[in-house]
C-alpha cells in the first residue's frame, strides 16, 4: 500500500512561479499513468470531502499528484481567482510527462474550483490529458456561478470570497484579518448581508474578488475572461461530469456535459441528490438511504483505467446519463439528457394567493376568468428567507410549508395526483409580472405538497426582471416521481434572501446598491396571463 504522507515536488512555470504539489506513489515499479488536482484550499485537503484520500487512487497504480494553484498554499505567485489557471494547468501537464515514472497519460478530477481548473487545462489543448471528470464547477462564471438570472448570489459570493481572503491572511500572518474573514465566510452577519458593498466589508475582503463581482456589469468582457467555456471550442476530450440537484453550480456542470457532446469522444453525466458538499444520503432535511451514497469514486476509476490504462472495463458501453429520482431514491438511466416537450400547468387565482392559503391553484387546462390580478408587498425589512434549493445558508430539501403560509409569497397548488408523476429534465415559469419600480425579482419555488399539507422543495429558479410584462423563470432542471396524492405547488416571492442580493428597484449594479436604498415594493402577478412547464416523462419513455 502506499503511505499517507506524499512527497512534496516542485515545478516552474512559464513565467519563472514555483508550484507545490503532493506526490502519492503507487506499489510496485512504474511507470505509471498520472492523476492530477489542482486547488486553491491547501493541497493537503485534496478534496476529501467528496472523494477518497488520494492514496486510494495510488493504490490502484496512479501516482496521484495534488497541486497548489498560483498564490495558493506554498505556491509562489500571486492568486487571482481563473486568471492564470489555463496556461498554469498548460505547464503543469508539460511537467508530468518528465515525472520520474510517469508514463506521460494524464487524467484530471476534482470538484468546484478544482472542477474549473480541469476545464481550463483542457482549453490548452495539451496531448498528455487524455481523460477528466470535472464535477460542479461553473461553465460560464457569471451566470453559472456569481449571479443567477441577473441577481448577485450573496451568501455564496461573499463566503467564498472570505475563504480565499483567510488563505492570503494566514499566507501572510495577518492573524487579525485572517479571523476576520474566518468570521464573515462560516456566517456573515445580518449587517454584512444587507450592505454588500458597504466600505468595511469591500476593505475586509480586499485582494479578493469581491469587489470586482460587485461592480461589473453582466456583459462585461470581465467574465468571458474568466470563463473555461469561452475557450473550449473544438476540444474534444473523454470527461466523466458530476452534478447535484442542490448544488449551486448545476447549470455549469449542463452546459459542459452539452457543450462536449458535441465532439466525438463519450461522455458521462450522473446527478445525484446532493448539494455542493459533502456527496451524502443526508439532503437538507431529507435522509435518502444506502442509495444516495456516492458511486462516484467507483465509476471515476473505472472511467480512468478504460482511457489511461485502456483497459476494456465496458465503461463506455453503459448508457451515458444517469440521475436520482428524488421520489423513488433510486437512479435512473437514460440514453440521453431528457427533452420531452413540456406539459403546461396554468395559474389560476381568487386574487388572494398570498394571503388566502387556497386562492391559488394550479390547472392542467387553461380556466377562463377575468383579469385577476395577485397584489403583494416586498418589504426589505423582513425579505421572504432562503429556505431550501441549491444555495446557503440552508440548502437541500426542507420544509417550506411556513414559508408558503407567508402573505408576501404566492402558492398555486394542484389538486391531489390521481397516479404517480414523473418529472425529468427542465423546468419554466412564465410569469406575467409588473411592479412600482424599474426593477424587482421574481423566485419561483417548485414544492411537493404531502397528504399531511407539508410543502417541501422540489427545484427553484431566480430572475431579476426590468419593466412590465411576461419573465421567463429558468428552474433548475429535476428527476423526481411525485407521488399519487401529493399535490404540487408553485410557490413565487419577490425575494428569496440572503440566497440572493435585494433589489434596490434601480437596475443599477449591485455595487451601487446602499442597504438604506433598498425599497418598499408593490409587485402584481397577473395569473390568467402566467404558467408553469413541467417535463413530465410517460410510462412508455421511462428509464
Amino acid at each position: 500500500m502506499s503511505g499517507i504522507l506524499p512527497e512534496t515536488v516542485s515545478m516552474r512555470t512559464r513565467d519563472g512561479v514555483r508550484l507545490d504539489a503532493d506526490l502519492y506513489r503507487p506499489p510496485g515499479e512504474g511507470p505509471f499513468p498520472v492523476l492530477l488536482m489542482r486547488q486553491p484550499y491547501g493541497r493537503r485537503i485534496a478534496s476529501t470531502v467528496t472523494y477518497a484520500h488520494p492514496s486510494w487512487y495510488a493504490d490502484r497504480g496512479y501516482l496521484v499528484v495534488i497541486q497548489d494553484v498560483r498564490g495558493r498554499g506554498t505556491s509562489e505567485g500571486e492568486f487571482e481567482p481563473f486568471i492564470h489557471e489555463r496556461d498554469d494547468g498548460e505547464d503543469t501537464l508539460e511537467w508530468l510527462t518528465t515525472l520520474p515514472d510517469s508514463n506521460g497519460r494524464v487524467g484530471m478530477y476534482g470538484f468546484s474550483y478544482q472542477g474549473a481548473t480541469q476545464l481550463f487545462a483542457a482549453a490548452s489543448r495539451h496531448p498528455a490529458l487524455k481523460v477528466m471528470a470535472p464535477a460542479m464547477c461553473a461553465f460560464h462564471l457569471q451566470r453559472d456561478w456569481a449571479y443567477e438570472g441577473g441577481a448577485l448570489r450573496l451568501y455564496n459570493t461573499m463566503s467564498w470570497a472570505a475563504q480565499l481572503g483567510a488563505e492570503t491572511a494566514r499566507r501572510e500572518g495577518d492573524a487579525d484579518r485572517f479571523s476576520t474573514c474566518y468570521g464573515i465566510g462560516h456566517g456573515p452577519s445580518a449587517a454584512q448581508l444587507i450592505d454588500p458593498a458597504a466600505p468595511a466589508l469591500r476593505e475586509a475582503l480586499a485582494g479578493t474578488f469581491y469587489g470586482d463581482w460587485l461592480d461589473q456589469p453582466l456583459d462585461s468582457g470581465y467574465w468571458v475572461e474568466r470563463s473555461p467555456g469561452a475557450m473550449l471550442e473544438g476540444v474534444d476530450i473523454p470527461a466523466l461530469h458530476v452534478g447535484g440537484w442542490y448544488d449551486c453550480f448545476l447549470t455549469g456542470t449542463l452546459a459542459a456535459f452539452r457543450h462536449f457532446q458535441q465532439g466525438r469522444q463519450p461522455q458521462r453525466l450522473l446527478v445525484g441528490p446532493w448539494g455542493h458538499l459533502p456527496w451524502i444520503p443526508q439532503v437538507g432535511q431529507r435522509w435518502f438511504g444506502d442509495s444516495a451514497c456516492s458511486p462516484v469514486d467507483d465509476l471515476q476509476l473505472r472511467w480512468f483505467d478504460h482511457f489511461l490504462k485502456e483497459q476494456n472495463n465496458g465503461v463506455t458501453d453503459e448508457t451515458p446519463v444517469s440521475l436520482y429520482d428524488l421520489g423513488e431514491r433510486r437512479w435512473r438511466d437514460f440514453a440521453d439528457w431528457p427533452r420531452q416537450p413540456s406539459v403546461k400547468q396554468y395559474l389560476v387565482s381568487n386574487g388572494r394567493a398570498g394571503i388566502e392559503p387556497h386562492g391559488g391553484f394550479l390547472s392542467a387546462e387553461p380556466v377562463a376568468t377575468d383579469l385577476i390580478e395577485d397584489v403583494w408587498v416586498h418589504d426589505p425589512w423582513r425579505p421572504v428567507p432562503t429556505v431550501g434549493g441549491h444555495l446557503p445558508p440552508s440548502p437541500g430539501i426542507q420544509d417550506r410549508t411556513a414559508v408558503d403560509a407567508r402573505p408576501d409569497v404566492l402558492t398555486y397548488t394542484s389538486a391531489p395526483l390521481s397516479e404517480d408523476l414523473f418529472l425529468a429534465g427542465e423546468v419554466r415559469a412564465t410569469l406575467h409580472g409588473a411592479a412600482d419600480m424599474a426593477s424587482y425579482d421574481l423566485n419561483a419555488v417548485l414544492c411537493e405538497v404531502d397528504r399531511q399539507g407539508r410543502s417541501h422543495n422540489l427545484t427553484q429558479g431566480h430572475v431579476r426582471v426590468s419593466g412590465d410584462g411576461s419573465a421567463t423563470v429558468p428552474l433548475r432542471a429535476l428527476c423526481a416521481t411525485v407521488a399519487a396524492g401529493h399535490r404540487l405547488r408553485l410557490s413565487i416571492s419577490g425575494a428569496c434572501y440572503p440566497g440572493y442580493a435585494l433589489n434596490d428597484g434601480s437596475g443599477r449594479v449591485q455595487g451601487d446598491s446602499r442597504s438604506c436604498d433598498y425599497p418598499i415594493m408593490t409587485l402584481r402577478l397577473l395569473a390568467s396571463e402566467s404558467w408553469l412547464e413541467l417535463p413530465v416523462v410517460s410510462a412508455t419513455d421511462q428509464g
